[in-house]
């Protein structure tokens, strides 16, 4: 019984050894090894011949990505300034310390006055919280708005002052001075700005770029982008700024009809506006008893706020209607 058992596991001992040695000489024998040997050969090979257009292919996809996140953060900080940029933009050379100073000075005068002459901590507090937060910051915004107004105004008679250098053989630098030295401001500051970055080391293009950082406005991003091209690309600059010097007076000329057709409805707008407050001043001044319901009981104020709530509601949709983005 024993013999029978040991020739079984004999063989298939044999059987195990027999497979394993086929499964590894078998690559060998069908020429599998020689095969995939000459695909890795084949393989790098190709590789070796690739790999410098692989290379110049990811640069350039790395360059374009960090082109497009540093276009997207510009434009973040564009759409989002900081304060201290938004003072620039108005044209002040405050710190934001000063800023914070001067808000917390003028809240505090407007609750101040109120207090003496109502006695009413409410309307005081109110009038410090307009006073400290809401007229400063309107004050910024409507500097900005003026002066932005005032670039408009004068950056095409820049652009041609440059135009007309290059024409006569000036390099783009020299006509940039000129402008910076001889323009109104606030274009004289500005071209002043892009010609101290130059001098420190920045390309003309990223300091023209900046440009629209400062004055964000279509017309002046136009101006970075002409510089931009033309610094990268080459060619006419002339031919450029004199296309570019067309289409801002074309836009100011627009600008200046939409105004014109708009004025009407402008014009409508204030009088309406005005009308309740011209009324009950008149009627204040011509019959003070007839008012003195709508000052003195509780339901007369309440009417008077809600009054003033909705005419504010219908000066902003009035306003929203009448102002022309362009």
């Amino acid at each position: 019984m024993m013999i029978p058992s040991n020739l079984a596991v004999i063989l298939l001992a044999g059987i195990a050894a027999a497979g394993a040695a086929y499964a590894l000489l078998y690559p060998y024998l069908s020429g599998a090894a020689r095969l995939e040997k000459r695909q890795k050969m084949v393989g790098l090979d190709r590789r070796r011949s690739v790999s410098p257009a692989v290379a110049a292919d990811s640069l350039r996809r790395g360059q374009v990505a960090d082109s497009l996140k540093a276009l997207d953060e510009r434009q973040k900080r564009i759409n989002r300034p900081s304060l201290e940029m938004r003072i620039a933009q108005s044209g002040l050379s405050w710190s934001k310390e000063r800023f914070y100073i001067l808000s917390a000075a003028t809240g505090a005068a407007l609750a101040f006055g109120a207090l003496m002459a109502t006695a009413d901590w409410r309307i005081a507090a109110a009038l410090g919280f307009v006073g400290g937060l809401g007229a400063p910051r309107w004050m910024l915004s409507f500097l900005k708005k003026r002066r932005i107004n005032k670039f408009l105004n004068e950056l095409p008679n820049g652009v041609e002052v440059i135009l007309r250098g290059l024409k006569s053989g000036l390099p783009l630098g020299d006509c940039i001075r000129i402008v910076a030295n001889e323009a109104q401001e606030p274009v004289k500051s500005e071209f002043r700005k892009i010609v101290e970055e130059q001098a420190v080391g920045i390309p003309l293009a990223d300091a023209a770029s900046k440009l629209y950082e400062r004055m964000p406005v279509s017309e002046a991003n136009f101006f970075g982008i002409v510089i931009a091209i033309q610094s990268k690309a080459g060619g006419s600059l002339s031919d450029a700024l004199g296309n570019l010097s067309k289409v801002l007076r074309d836009r100011k000329r627009m600008k200046q009809k939409i105004q014109a057709l708009s004025m009407e409805a402008k014009a409508s707008a204030s009088i309406i506006g005005a009308l309740p407050l011209i009324t009950i001043g008149a009627i204040s001044y011509t019959s003070p008893s007839y008012m003195e319901l709508m000052w003195n009981t509780g339901i007369g104020r309440a009417m008077l706020v809600l009054s003033a709530a909705w005419m504010l509601a219908g000066i902003l949709v009035m306003r929203k209607m009448i102002n022309f983005d362009f």
